[in-house]
């Protein structure tokens, strides 16, 4: 009975033996590879505010507006003096990377008297590709003056924003 337990134990490791040759016959392998693309970090500048100069309301409401380039537009019943400029962002980052901008789409402006307006922004470009010496963009907007708006300065902040595509 010994026997027939040591043929049987002896058995048993030839099949184990043979399924491990087997498996190994039919394995597969492959070699991958981990990439990464580091990109520098984006920096974004204001070079120039909006400006929509001096204005002297009426008696109608009309419309001051500022292209992206800078030119005004100054609406019916209004007098508009002074220098006007569009808003102008600086963007620093990777060069030949492309970057997304935008931000707000209208900002209110509130008087040092009282009073309100709101102007509509637009935006030179939706996305911009990065030179070696960065890039920018520009907002300009249009300013809904009041019939008889009250006097003051006037002023109100918005957000931009730029991102990697």
């Amino acid at each position: 009975m010994r026997n027939f337990g040591m043929k049987r134990a002896l058995l048993g490791a030839a099949i184990a033996a043979l399924a491990m040759n087997a498996s190994a016959a039919h394995a597969a392998s492959a070699t991958g590879t981990a990439t990464a693309k580091i990109l520098r970090q984006i920096t974004l500048t204001k070079t120039s505010d909006l400006q929509y100069a001096t204005i002297i309301s009426g008696a109608t409401a009309s419309t001051v507006a500022v292209s992206t380039a800078g030119a005004a537009t100054c609406g019916a019943g209004l007098t508009c003096t002074g220098t006007t400029t569009a808003g102008n962002f600086d963007v620093q980052g990777t060069s030949g990377a492309v970057v997304l901008v935008g931000g707000a789409s209208s900002v209110t402006l509130n008087g040092s008297l009282g009073g309100t307006m709101t102007s509509t922004l637009t935006y030179s470009s939706a996305n911009i590709t990065l030179g070696a010496t960065g890039g920018s963009f520009q907002v300009g907007g249009t300013l809904s003056v009041g019939a008889n708006q009250t006097a003051g300065d006037y002023s109100g902040t918005f957000n931009v924003t730029a991102n990697y595509q």
